[in-house]
């Protein structure tokens, strides 16, 4: 018989927020006498994953000393170690030679030296991150439509009032379940191959083959058309392509729609009726985008919002569900190869002239634009020698992960930064120990733009250091130039001077002013309030403020079911994991283990009963999952989530295929074929 725990007196406290997904909830950590660490909401709510994190402080395998070899060296040793290999490599295969993949959890200020570091200390084109696994493709529809991404472009609250909300591709109810309370005065639309947690809670669930969202659009904007829908007045006033899109949709009349999708002509109709003249946010998540054509799909997605006037009108238009912590902040402030901080691209004079006077240095030092993380992943053991790893586990959570391990273990050297022994970090010739989140001070940007404060509770361990100071150590070993601190609130007010101008503004942001509130940027000077709402003048981020239809057309996947490969794989994640696991899985109470969800009628063809171990099995890889069978699935379709290694990766099956634009991979589809596993 256990008894509670009596609690001791708190010796400090820290109001901070959760170190998991990107709605960051706010969270009080309060540390007692004892060292014991717990957590509960502030402001709102928290799921099991936040309620839990604190247990990841002072877990057995926390890693407490740099390792060489797998040996526990002096971080003296170990840098000037790091430091020798990227003199020698570079040396003997030019500069590029080293690259650095990098992560989506990582604060703004660890985003912004990042980058810097890279280009700067390292010289190196060669620099991305797991966000390209995340939200890339609903960025570049954002950008291309709207000029500017940011995720949700008004806040969460806001969904409250809308009568509609559609959801593609987006599970919320496990994902994010604290995000649930905004949605719960809205009909939902449900748009996802299984019947999810939060598809129950869905007026309409639609329930697509898996690809096929994007001919779900078309067809949903063509019933609009045709029922007089429109907002005409609207289209005319800020919107420029609307007669190309016309035209391409006018091929995707319903029947047409049902056989490509499987969702029945009734369905179709009833959806375009019930976003049609009410406040309708229309919600994409990775379901929708990370595919081969995430970018077109998440497009036509935003077509229909703009058809129907949308976009700019209280408690409507489109928006995305990112996924990583500060997935929106990573990806504006240089971790992308393509960007400088600001979300400037590091392909135009002017940002580059900016830029590089912010760092003090002639702009003709910085590298060119880099390649997207699969490729860069690719390029190991051939063009890339040396790899720095942070904040990610890609042997996990990349596509093809089986090949990308082999990758790995082929470089000449690979360096981890992390606090336990993931995956990647098993595969590293260093693992260099860094500080968790409530042991260090910074800023993250939350999935609404909104840039809030994480605040220490304490101190690392000894012998771990903060991602900051192994960057500020290893740049004076190789005499970089520009200038590195371990100070976050000196490095924010650099990135603020490097933003400005930008399209994300954050020099009107200081530490100062986020002690008394959050902002959502652009905040472009120090007396400017935030920009709570894009688009509330119906003025876009083009050249012309006005906001682009872009035609786009149906594709099949990469890889269509056959007579080998019947069946397409769909992965996606559960309400207690996240990501590669490395750090939930580590968590006793989150239980959890690798599943394959299959239709009965499927496991019946298949010889498969519940429970059964069975091999999954793709022209990549395969790995092996116990049956679970449900009826919540499609019969064509089997559903794996992607936090677990090894043998029941199912991230070692799924296609790698590129977005041509986002170059985000074809996660959510692939054709696979299913058997009983052999018995051991």
């Amino acid at each position: 018989m256990t008894t509670a725990r009596t609690r001791l007196p708190v010796l400090r406290s820290a109001d901070t927020h959760c170190p998991y997904c990107a709605l960051q909830c706010g969270m009080r950590l309060e540390e007692d006498a004892d060292g014991t660490v717990t957590a509960a909401p502030r402001g709102g709510g928290m799921c099991k994953k936040g309620w839990t994190s604190p247990e990841l402080l002072d877990h057995p395998e926390r890693i407490t000393a740099p390792l060489l070899h797998g040996e526990p060296v002096s971080w003296d040793t170990a840098l000037d170690h790091v430091a020798d290999r990227i003199r020698r490599i570079q040396a003997e295969h030019g500069k590029d030679a080293v690259g650095v993949f990098g992560g989506g959890g990582l604060t703004n200020e660890k985003v912004y030296q990042l980058g810097k570091w890279s280009r700067l200390a390292l010289g190196t084109k060669h620099i991305d991150y797991n966000g390209r696994f995340c939200m890339s493709s609903a960025a570049g529809a954002l950008n291309r439509s709207f000029g500017v991404d940011r995720g949700l472009p008004f806040p969460a609250e806001d969904l409250k009032d809308a009568e509609v909300v559609v959801l593609v591709g987006a599970n919320p109810a496990e994902t994010m379940p604290p995000f649930m309370r905004f949605l719960t005065n809205a009909e939902l639309v449900v748009v996802d191959p299984r019947r999810t947690a939060t598809a129950e809670a869905a007026q309409l669930h639609l329930q697509p083959v898996p690809g096929t969202d994007l001919a779900l659009a078309n067809g949903l904007l063509h019933i609009a058309i045709e029922q007089g829908y429109l907002d005409h007045e609207y289209i005319a006033a800020h919107t420029t392509g609307f007669d190309e899109v016309r035209q391409t949709v006018a091929g995707y009349w319903p029947a047409f729609v049902e056989r490509i999708t499987g969702v029945s002509v009734p369905d179709l109709y009833a959806t375009a009726r019930l976003m049609a003249g009410r406040r309708t946010a229309i919600l994409t998540a990775r379901g929708s985008e990370q595919h081969a054509k995430g970018v077109d799909t998440v497009t036509a997605w935003i077509n229909l919002a703009l058809a129907l006037g949308l976009p700019g009108r209280p408690s409507s238009g489109y928006g995305c569900l990112t996924g990583q912590g500060n997935g929106q902040g990573g990806r504006e402030h240089g971790q992308k190869a393509d960007q400088l901080p600001g979300y400037r691209m590091i392909t135009d004079p002017a940002a580059r002239e900016h830029v590089a006077s912010v760092w003090g240095v002639d702009p003709e030092i910085l590298p060119g634009a880099g390649v997207s993380a699969v490729e860069l992943l690719r390029k190991c053991g051939d063009e890339v020698k040396m790899l720095f790893v942070l904040g990610s586990n890609p042997v996990v959570s990349a596509p093809r992960a089986t090949r990308i391990a082999d990758r790995l273990k082929d470089l000449d050297c690979l360096v981890s930064f992390d606090f336990v022994m993931s995956e990647t970090a098993r595969l590293a010739e260093v693992v260099l120990p860094v500080a968790q989140w409530a042991e260090e001070d910074g800023t993250m940007t939350n999935l609404e733009g909104r840039v809030i404060r994480r605040r220490s509770l304490r101190p690392a361990p000894d012998g771990v250091r903060t991602d900051l100071w192994i960057m500020k150590e290893l740049a004076a070993r190789l005499d970089a130039p520009g200038t590195y601190s371990t100070d976050p609130e000196a490095i924010f007010e650099e990135l603020g001077r490097a933003s400005a101008g930008g399209k994300a503004d954050y020099s009107g942001i200081s530490y100062e002013r986020l002690e008394e509130r959050t902002f959502q940027w652009p905040v472009p000077n120090p007396d400017h309030e935030g920009t709570p709402r894009m688009f509330a003048d119906f003025k876009f981020a083009t050249p012309d403020g006005r906001a682009r239809f872009v035609a786009v057309d149906h594709r099949h996947p990469a890889e269509r079911r056959d007579s080998v490969y019947p069946l397409y794989l769909t992965t996606g994640r559960i309400l207690t994991q996240y990501q590669s696991g490395a750090q939930t899985r580590r968590i006793g109470s989150l239980d959890g283990e690798q599943f394959l969800q299959i239709h009965p009628d499927t496991a019946v063809r298949h010889g498969i009963a519940d429970g059964d171990l069975v091999r999954v099995t793709s022209r990549r890889g395969s790995y092996t999952a116990p049956a679970r069978l449900s009826v919540d699935i499609r019969p064509d379709t089997v559903f794996s989530p992607f936090h677990f290694p090894g043998a029941a990766n199912a991230n070692a099956a799924v296609s790698d295929v590129l977005d041509p634009i986002s170059r985000m991979p074809e996660f959510k589809v692939c054709a696979v074929k299913i058997a009983l596993a052999p018995k051991p």
